[in-house]
């Protein structure tokens, strides 16, 4: 089989969630094909030196450095359309070239074919909207879900049961589109037995899209630079050589393998981290969630509830 796989460049979560998927894939015998763009693009021909790959049209949800990204949305609406008709464009010459079995789209929201079994991937079948928007839930769950039913099925990483439910009600709901199939988990991790290293006592793991990122990079290095214990900062930047910068006892780096990564985030006592939905996804998979202190990106209702989720604040509903 030949498959297309093709994440969205919003933040690093899209491409690392593809990676146990194109590693299951290649292991059956398949053929892959990487298409993207941005950092994404950049992490999974990192991941996959041999494969090869297609640059996407360039799209970057650009986020206020506010509490509130509402009118950055708002004001990107517009390119919103325009990365949709590019993406189904762009997919229809890749077409045109050569011919695929199977397109798996992490919320590419464009990228579909009736030209080749079409697979859309997301953890976010209702969208959270921030405090005051609420109104537009149904309008928004209308034509998310049309989108979706675009493709031939959607793949969802997570449990169908609820009660065990990484996601909550992102995923889960009375009215699911028809095509949904549940496929469990999803993490770069899984598979693999990983020694712990004890070196750091707190690592930060950073991720998000900009402006959101750095501002909580700087955040850390700050609330860390004078810490008596070891800490680890990764920065979440692949695309950067491999260079540490020390402060202190503060170590910085852009990226790291996964063993390595693993290998510290079991080891220390410590984690700090977004609560993408990625990121969980992988301390799950570590069995590292009882010791991360979970923070959720400014105006980013998804993080936001699944703060309160990951917390306690609220429970898993029926």
């Amino acid at each position: 089989m030949k498959i297309l796989v093709a994440p969205l460049n919003w933040g690093l979560g899209h491409a690392t969630r593809c990676i146990p998927l194109i590693r299951r894939w290649l292991a059956a015998g398949n053929e892959v094909v990487i298409a993207g763009n941005g950092t994404s693009l950049v992490l999974l021909r990192k991941y996959f030196p041999a494969l090869r790959w297609v640059r996407l049209p360039d799209f970057e949800m650009r986020y206020s450095a506010s509490s509130s990204q509402v009118g950055a949305i708002v004001r990107q609406i517009p390119n919103l359309v325009k990365a949709y008709l590019a993406d189904y464009y762009a997919l229809d010459n890749i077409l045109k070239a050569e011919s695929f079995d199977l397109i798996v789209s992490d919320n590419r929201f464009g990228f579909h074919s009736r030209r080749a079994k079409s697979v859309y991937l997301t953890h976010q079948l209702f969208i959270q909207l921030p405090h005051g928007w609420q109104w537009l839930r149904p309008c928004v769950d209308f034509f998310h879900h049309r989108i979706i039913a675009k493709y031939d099925e959607c793949w969802v990483p997570d449990y169908s049961d609820v009660t065990r439910s990484l996601s909550g009600i992102l995923s889960h709901g009375k009215r699911l589109p028809s095509n949904v199939r549940y496929q469990g988990p999803l993490s770069r991790f899984e598979g693999t037995d990983f020694t712990p290293d004890y070196t750091y006592e707190v690592v930060v793991v950073v991720s998000g899209p900009e402006k959101q990122r750095t501002l909580f990079e700087q955040q850390q290095i700050e609330r860390f630079r004078q810490y008596d214990g070891k800490v680890l900062i990764l920065r979440g930047m692949p695309e950067k050589p491999l260079t540490k910068v020390r402060l202190g006892n503060v170590d910085i780096v852009p990226h790291l393998s996964d063993d390595k990564l693993a290998s510290y985030l079991l080891g220390c006592k410590h984690i700090v981290s977004r609560c993408g939905y990625t990121s969980v996804m992988d301390m799950e998979c570590l069995g590292v969630t009882d010791k991360v202190e979970w923070y959720a990106t400014a105006g980013q209702p998804e993080q936001q509830y699944l703060l309160r989720l990951l917390t306690g604040a609220i429970e898993h509903q029926q």
